[in-house]
């Protein structure tokens, strides 16, 4: 089934989240010099138009990153976050899916391995990235992300930064990440693996996190924002979560300082409110 499309909904409150917290996780990892590996198995296309039909036909981005950048007195790391958008997207019109992110805060030596398996965005995917001048550092593949992540581990650096961030349109997808998840950890036990996932009413949603924690009990962080109350007849996401295996350890200090000011900007009721769960070693 691949009739999921992200430039309906880019630049939304769940990119504000997502995209915050690789900004952060991908800043760490370059206070080492020793290169590492950037893996991304649902890449999308890498660059949305906000002023696209398909982005204008729902304006989801008005509740996310429009927010954002009408903001005041942001906290220090969403300034940072700001600005760093602000500094890559070619035009103000457009905003990045996570390989461009990715790809504008990785160094030289660094790589990048990005999968995408509908056959329209992998197109639109090669041809953002090729603008990016990626070269060698980066490999571009049309397939099933799961099987590529696991056919990658452990890259040769040792160091490497996972994001895993499926449609969830099947609800297969839900038991794929955790078994993708027990997978990779078996072969690159040490590697930082990144989980995004809808807050949805459905039960699999709601049961996620908690699988996920049972995979790395003593090594984890779980972040929610919820941007408004659950709707009565249950449809629609209220919200989006990150899971992160082996997370940076200045993470959830960082996200317990700016989650409130996040949350706050981009609340749409009273619901509004966040989650933020760690245990990192």
């Amino acid at each position: 089934m691949l009739s999921y499309r992200h430039a309906f909904h880019a630049g939304n409150h769940a990119d504000m989240l997502k995209h915050f917290v690789l900004y952060l996780t991908l800043d760490y990892f370059n206070r080492k010099d020793k290169p590492y590996w950037y893996i991304d198995t649902h890449s999308g296309a890498g660059l949305y138009d906000l002023h696209s039909g398909e982005a204008q036909k729902v304006g989801e981005y008005k509740q996310g990153i429009a927010l954002l950048q009408q903001a005041a007195h942001l906290p220090e790391p969403l300034q940072n976050f700001t600005g760093r958008l602000k500094n890559i997207l070619p035009a103000p019109n457009l905003y990045c899916g996570s390989p461009w992110l990715a790809q504008s805060l990785t160094r030289p030596n660094d790589k990048l391995r990005l999968f995408e398996l509908h056959p329209a965005d992998f197109q639109h995917l090669q041809n953002n990235m090729h603008e990016a001048r990626l070269g060698r550092r980066g490999q571009i593949t049309q397939a099933d992300g799961y099987q590529g992540l696991i056919a990658l581990l452990p890259p040769p650096t040792r160091r490497a930064v996972v994001l895993i961030d499926p449609p969830y349109e099947e609800k297969q997808d839900y038991a794929r990440v955790v078994h993708t998840l027990k997978e990779a950890r078996k072969r690159f036990e040490s590697g930082c693996y990144m989980v995004w996932y809808p807050c949805l009413s459905r039960e699999e949603s709601r049961k996620l996190p908690e699988q996920l924690k049972k995979l790395s009990p003593d090594n984890y962080l779980h972040a929610e924002l919820h941007v408004h109350t659950p709707r009565a007849d249950g449809f629609g996401m209220h919200g989006s979560g990150m899971f992160v295996i082996n997370p940076p350890y200045l993470l959830a200090q960082q996200l317990q300082e700016t989650l409130p000011a996040l949350t706050e900007i981009l609340r749409q009721d009273n619901g509004a409110r966040f989650v933020l769960d760690a245990q990192i070693k």
